[in-house]
């Protein structure tokens, strides 16, 4: 990947100033804020400024590109739109199209977030709920178009769509002029590809990281390959960016633009969600906690250096937030799963649980099992759901265990923890 712009590539800077003049009604898209954070400073030896783009009136960065490919669109007579969106491409393209008068019908994955879905409908769109994930659900979207005179508005591969993103990049450069390193969340790349378009044109010397998660990586392997992967798969936490594959243009954008790309697991955005919310009391999706987890990462070091990662999201379905938490809770070991095997009888219970209270530590929840084939007629293992204060505490509850005769295991650790 080289790092110097280039006007022969499909969007140039020209382009992003033209969406960021089209860009002109604060109702749709306004600038939002950046926050330092000390708490990260320390984490990672820098200075870091969150940019707070899940603070966009749609939560997501997703309606400055939306807006600008609407709006021109509109200006040449088309009156209704169809997207495929997983949830925040969703509500841009929904707000934008009634902003500008037009009509919009947005496809979502069958197990798109319920407050995506009610979000969208909110903002004036037909919601049509169909397809296991983005790829199925953005093959139904272009079938309903054939044949009509509705205008598509692709979620990352479209020239509009990606200036308009980059309008962000112009405001992440006049927010922190002297800035190092800027880390932008990669889904289709439509993002980062106006980011970085417009970074490296105001600043070259900056250097663009990209992240993606594991689950639905697909970056590295088109890089090395010269043309997009895609998935058939993806598995994620962070739905915002599991499009399971890139375009040719975005890849082109990439190639020219970005400097790095890194990934990060679930556990490490699950944890970067918790770190946000307990630190910047800012909540975030997991699209967009997905930067801060690449800073916090061994795979990419930001020391002695001023960085902005992107929070590019913050739509965070509650029901997914419970899910988020207790996985990062397991992670540091907060939330404790032990396995006790026991005689079983009587008292056995009331005695383990006595060295668990000994320890200041609150059972949440324990059940018997006996149908485990390693165990001798008349055993039994015990599972305790444990809420502690983070590993010392959990190391040392197990020891107490361990130390009345007790075989323990924990069976809540994580491969990626």
């Amino acid at each position: 990947m080289t790092s110097t712009n280039s006007d022969d590539l499909p969007v140039t800077y020209a382009d992003i100033e033209r969406a960021r003049d089209r860009l002109d009604d604060d109702t749709v898209v306004k600038q939002t804020p950046i926050e330092r954070s000390s708490s990260l400073d320390e984490f990672v030896g820098g200075e870091v400024y969150l940019k707070m783009e899940h603070l966009q009136w749609t939560g997501s960065f997703k309606t400055r590109g939306a807006y600008n490919k609407i709006r021109n669109e509109v200006e040449a007579g088309v009156d209704s739109f169809v997207a495929a969106s997983a949830g925040n491409h969703a509500q841009g393209v929904a707000l934008a199209a009634t902003r500008c008068g037009a009509e919009s019908t947005v496809f979502m994955p069958e197990n798109a977030p319920q407050a995506k879905v009610e979000a969208t409908r909110g903002y004036g769109a037909t919601v049509e709920l169909v397809g296991r994930d983005f790829q199925e659900t953005m093959a139904h979207a272009q079938s309903a178009v054939e044949g009509t005179d509705a205008g598509f508005v692709h979620a990352y591969d479209d020239v509009d769509i990606i200036a308009g993103q980059g309008t962000l990049g112009i405001e992440m450069y006049h927010d922190l002029p002297n800035v190092d390193t800027v880390v932008v969340p990669i889904g289709g790349g439509g993002l980062i590809s106006g980011v970085s378009t417009a970074i490296k044109h105001l600043s070259p010397e900056t250097r663009v990281v990209g992240v993606q998660a594991t689950g639905a990586e697909t970056v590295h392997e088109s890089l090395d390959k010269g043309f997009p992967v895609t998935l058939e798969e993806v598995d994620t936490i962070a739905d915002g960016i599991a499009t399971g594959g890139i375009s040719e243009t975005t890849l082109r954008m990439i190639q020219q633009n970005v400097d790095e790309v890194v990934t990060v697991t679930d556990t490490e955005i699950a944890r970067a969600i918790l770190l946000l919310m307990e630190r910047a009391k800012q909540v975030v999706e997991g699209s967009g906690a997905a930067s801060v987890a690449a800073i916090l990462s061994d795979d990419l070091d930001v020391s002695g250096e001023t960085v902005m990662p992107l929070l590019c999201g913050g739509n965070l379905d509650m029901t997914q937030l419970r899910t988020v938490l207790i996985y990062a809770l397991a992670a540091r070991k907060q939330i404790l799963r032990i396995r006790v095997r026991i005689d079983d009888r009587p008292g056995r219970l009331e005695e383990i649980s006595g060295v668990i209270a000994d320890w200041d530590a609150n059972i949440h929840d324990v059940r018997h099992d006996r149908s485990v084939d390693d165990l001798d007629v008349g055993e039994a293992y015990l599972v305790f759901d444990v809420e502690t204060s983070g590993a010392e505490h959990a190391a040392d509850i197990v020891d107490g265990i361990a130390a009345e005769g007790y075989e323990v295991d924990v069976v809540n650790h994580r491969s990626d923890a």
